[in-house]
């Protein structure tokens, strides 16, 4: 193999200031999902982020569809650019020695260190943590796995599904008489990502107030549990297993998804004072004193006999008038989107929360 290189028009970029981290140092030894959403954060702090990959091919996300193909033929995965903006990249055979070693003389300048291989993998050929630590006491060295360091599941695979699945999250996903489905969106690896690039900035600061780095264990399923405080608590509290309820809510109602007669939307009447609101908007201002009703917890344990009443008056016009009408009387409704929607809204275009990236093989 060839000596450890830069990868031929690895990152994609996005102009703008230099941030926060724009003088740290990180190395990223990530692959697919959360080891490189965790790089992809601290980048877009400023932080010079380089990417390590094997010469065969390199992050197996790199040929994940879709491919944008310029007009020469050259692809580019736009899943691959959307977690590696921002990187430098360089390609490394960890079987040889003289690039292992130049490896590892580049990890002594390094500032920060993330992978997110099976536990072990790096320190079996002198990049853990403690052989690392020994030259460089000022290194901040994340690991990311599916289920952490140590105990029995410590050396089990993981991608997000498995995660969401045994986290619980998976248990309350879903409607409640059908089975269970996966969050839409990869929240095992994105979570991990927002906890690691978390405690890796806190840590920093540490290093810069002591001196000293830190091992950083980042777990995919830690990460979700954390992220399910209102759920494990109601276990807790109750005894009692949280179970699937659609887009409805325990302990509010109503405040799921309705359909008008042409869509789905969305409305929130998380008080008392907001479900007076709804009642005028459907017509039945009386439903305000039904028994049934009359609180926020009885609304929530009635919702089989409340939500059929308003989906009969819902189904009779559009959303939009829905929208419209609720959005008058200061009730939290939304339409519910599809990326196209969303992303082509005035008001996200507004915020700047999309950036075009200039591809590799000169695609936008």
């Amino acid at each position: 193999m060839t000596k450890a290189r830069p990868r031929n028009g690895s990152e994609a970029r996005h102009g703008g200031p230099a941030g926060p981290l724009a003088d740290v140092r990180v190395l990223e030894f990530g692959q697919i999902a959360a080891g490189p959403f965790t790089g992809s954060l601290l980048a877009d702090l400023g932080a010079d982020v380089v990417k390590v990959e094997r010469p065969d091919g390199g992050d197996g996300m790199r040929n994940w569809p879709p491919l944008t193909k310029n007009a020469t033929g050259q692809e580019f995965s736009e899943n691959f650019a959307s977690l590696n903006r921002n990187k430098r990249s360089i390609a490394v055979d960890l079987k040889d020695a003289s690039q292992l070693a130049a490896l590892r003389a580049l990890c002594g300048r390094t500032d920060v260190i993330v992978e997110n291989f099976r536990p072990g993998v790096l320190a079996r050929v002198g990049l853990g943590y403690e052989d690392l630590a020994r030259e460089n006491p000022r290194l901040v060295y994340c690991s990311i796995s599916g289920f952490g360091q140590a105990g029995p599941y410590a050396q089990k695979g993981a991608f997000d599904v498995t995660v969401q699945a045994i986290s619980g999250v998976m248990s309350v996903t879903g409607m409640p008489d059908s089975e269970p489905v996966k969050c839409g969106v990869p929240i095992g690896d994105v979570c991990a990502g927002l906890y690691a690039a978390y405690a890796i900035a806190a840590q920093i600061l540490e290093v810069r107030r002591s001196g000293q780095g830190a091992f950083i264990d980042c777990s995919m399923v830690g990460s979700l549990i954390g992220v399910s405080a209102l759920q494990t608590s109601e276990y807790f509290g109750t005894g009692r297993a949280p179970r699937r309820l659609g887009s409805a809510h325990p302990r509010n109602a109503p405040y799921q998804a309705f359909r008008g007669s042409d869509r789905y939307f969305v409305i929130a009447a998380g008080n008392d004072k907001l479900w007076a609101q709804v009642c005028e908007s459907v017509g039945l201002p009386d439903l305000v004193d039904d028994p049934r009703f009359k609180t926020q917890e009885l609304r929530a344990g009635n919702q089989d006999a409340l939500v059929p009443i308003l989906q009969k008056i819902f189904a009779q016009r559009s959303a939009a008038y829905w929208l419209e009408d609720m959005d008058r009387r200061g009730v939290p409704c939304a339409p519910i989107n599809t990326y196209p929607e969303i992303l082509g809204d005035q008001h996200v275009t507004s915020m700047g929360t999309v950036a075009d990236l200039e591809l590799p093989n000169g695609m936008r």
